[in-house]
C-alpha cells in the first residue's frame, strides 16, 4: 500500500542526497518518478534538485496556489508514475499536503517528501506542521552540532555573521544557516545565559 512519508532534519543533514539516491534506486529498476522541488529560489518552470556531494537531477516546480493532485495526475496519465519526491518540502502550502495525500489514497502513488521541521525561530513551517500532522510515516534524517549533540533546530547567519533573531521566515541562499542542538541554539539566540557558549556561528 502507498504511504506519505515526511523525512524532516536540519540543514547538512543530507536530505537531498538521500531523495535522489532513492529516485535512482526505482529508476534503475526500470520504473518512473517525479521529482518536485520549491519554486521559491527560482525563476524558471523547470528545476532541478542539487546535493552537497555532487547529485542532482531535473525537477518540476512547484509554486504555492499550484493543485498538485493536478499536475501529478497529468504526468501519471501520460506515463505511469511509481513514486512521488518532494524536495524543499516546508514550502508546501496546507491545502498541497493535502494533495499529495490524495495521490497517495486515490491513485495509490507512494509520495516522499523531504524538508526542514522548523525555521531559524524555532517555528513550524507551514508544510512541515501538515505533514508532522497527516502523514503515514515520519523519519528524522539525523545530523550533528558542532559540540556533538544532535542537532534538531537552525540558525540563520546575517550579512555579518551574526544570528539573526529576527526576519522573514525564509531568506534567499542555503549557506545561511547553521544547524544547532536545542540547548545551543538557544545560547545562540539569546534565550538563556550560556554555560559552555562555544560561538559555533560567527565568522
Amino acid at each position: 500500500m502507498a504511504k506519505l512519508y515526511f523525512h524532516y532534519a536540519t540543514m547538512n543533514a543530507g536530505k537531498s542526497t538521500m531523495l535522489l539516491q532513492a529516485s535512482h534506486n526505482y529508476r534503475e529498476s526500470g520504473m518512473h518518478t517525479l521529482l518536485l522541488v520549491a519554486g521559491h529560489y527560482r525563476k524558471q518552470d523547470q528545476g532541478y534538485i542539487s546535493s552537497r556531494i555532487g547529485l542532482e537531477s531535473d525537477a518540476d516546480v512547484f509554486r504555492d496556489g499550484d493543485d498538485l493532485f493536478e499536475l501529478i495526475a497529468e504526468h501519471h496519465r501520460h506515463r505511469p508514475i511509481h513514486c512521488v519526491f518532494v524536495d524543499e518540502a516546508q514550502f508546501l502550502e496546507d491545502a498541497q499536503v493535502w494533495q499529495l495525500a490524495r495521490i497517495v489514497d486515490r491513485l495509490d502513488i507512494p509520495v516522499m517528501c523531504y524538508g526542514l521541521r522548523t525555521d531559524f525561530q524555532g517555528k513550524l513551517f507551514s508544510g512541515s506542521e501538515a505533514l508532522l500532522a497527516i502523514a503515514d510515516e515520519l523519519r528524522e534524517v539525523r545530523t550533528i552540532c558542532p559540540c556533538g549533540r544532535k542537532a534538531t533546530m537552525v540558525v540563520r547567519l546575517g550579512p555579518d555573521g551574526k544570528v539573526a533573531k529576527q526576519g522573514d521566515q525564509v531568506a534567499i541562499g542555503k549557506d545561511v544557516y547553521r544547524s544547532l542542538c536545542r540547548r545551543h541554539w538557544e545560547e545562540e539566540m539569546g534565550r538563556v545565559d550560556p554555560e559552555d557558549f562555544i560561538g559555533f556561528t560567527g565568522g
